[in-house]
């Protein structure tokens, strides 16, 4: 009897139906970026997640400019946003920012000037190259924009404070609503809802927003003031045409898994167990018990015996029931 291949086992667990072999799957940022022999993993039955951009962004009055320099083993990246009323300016150090975009109220003016008259174009290039190449070894989610040039790859609320501002001035800019803030959140939202509706032109089904949230960087009293709404108007976009929302949700949610179960997502992705979560599997089935759960085994479990790692697998298996699969979305782990 022929084997059923991963893209099939994965859309039936997506679909709600008993599997009696989990998928498990790896997300194409680290078979990209991860010195691994990966072939000899998909050859024992890993899975592949691509991500691929389901819209051109055209920004009419922004030019961005970057900058590469090596100081020994290191790279530091200059970034410049310019505008026609001034010019924004981050840079990195071997990934990790150093400095910010926006770092005055001003800066927020320069920001929304930037990404005024922004222009969605469902797109289904990406998309189609990314189901080419993969064939049934994986599956492809949708996305709002590349990561090379930011999208709307999270919601308003979380690109402003992972990506323009940094977590300690957008805490204090936020808590007294600085109305620059304001107008540019306004401005940001509407733009979400209408990528959206470009995104419901388009082939994909299954739609990520990489959130990155851990509750603990906002607090359940904001996440209800500014995402909660924003949410609501997303899944309904989506829902009037088929799609699924997954949100990446990668650390703490114990404190709004209540939220969560009224919010119309799909799927919670990057769903870690502790000590990177404060949930465990059973409680996020109990929960949440119609959403598609992607687990990532936390990486403490790498210095584990073999024995002890099977158990804990298989302790999932039990506990999510159906509706879910393993996926490496955090890391990959790092074995003595």
């Amino acid at each position: 009897m022929e084997s059923i291949s991963i893209r099939s086992r994965l859309n039936q667990a997506l679909e709600g139906k008993i599997i009696t072999q989990p998928v498990y799957v790896v997300y194409d940022w680290f078979v990209i970026n991860r010195m691994i022999d990966w072939q000899s993993l998909f050859d024992l039955g890993l899975g592949r997640i691509n991500h691929a951009s389901l819209v051109e962004i055209e920004r009419p009055h922004l030019r961005i400019e970057e900058t590469v320099t090596k100081n020994g083993e290191h790279k530091r990246t200059d970034v410049r946003w310019i505008t026609d009323i001034g010019e924004l300016h981050e840079y990195s150090i071997d990934g990790w920012k150093h400095e910010y975009l926006i770092k005055t109220s001003s800066d927020y003016k320069i920001m929304q000037r930037a990404l005024e008259d922004v222009r969605f174009i469902p797109s289904n290039k990406y998309f189609d190259e990314s189901e080419q190449t993969l064939g049934e070894s994986g599956l492809t989610i949708g996305q709002l924009g590349q990561f090379n040039d930011l999208g709307y790859l999270r919601t308003p609320f979380q690109v402003v404070q992972i990506d323009f501002v940094g977590l300690e001035k957008f805490s204090m800019d936020i808590v007294i609503e600085l109305p620059e803030l304001m107008e540019l959140l306004e401005m940001m939202n509407k733009h979400m809802l209408e990528a959206f509706r470009c995104v419901t032109k388009t082939k994909a089904i299954h739609i990520k927003l990489w959130e990155n949230l851990s509750i603990e960087t906002m607090g359940p009293d904001l996440f209800r003031k500014y995402q909660v709404p924003l949410y609501d108007k997303i899944t309904k976009i989506l829902d009037d045409a088929g799609k699924k929302l997954h949100v990446h949700y990668d650390g703490k949610l114990q404190l709004i898994a209540y939220d969560i179960q009224r919010l119309g997502f799909d799927g919670i992705d990057s769903l870690t167990p502790s000590p990177e979560g404060d949930m465990s599997i059973a409680e996020a089935r109990q929960r949440w018990p119609e959403k598609f759960l992607w687990i990532h085994p936390s990486l403490s479990w790498d210095v584990l015996p073999d024995n002890e790692v099977v158990d804990k697998i298989l302790q999932i298996v039990r506990d999510a029931g159906t509706r879910f699969c393993f996926q490496l979305s955090e890391e990959v782990p790092h074995c003595p």
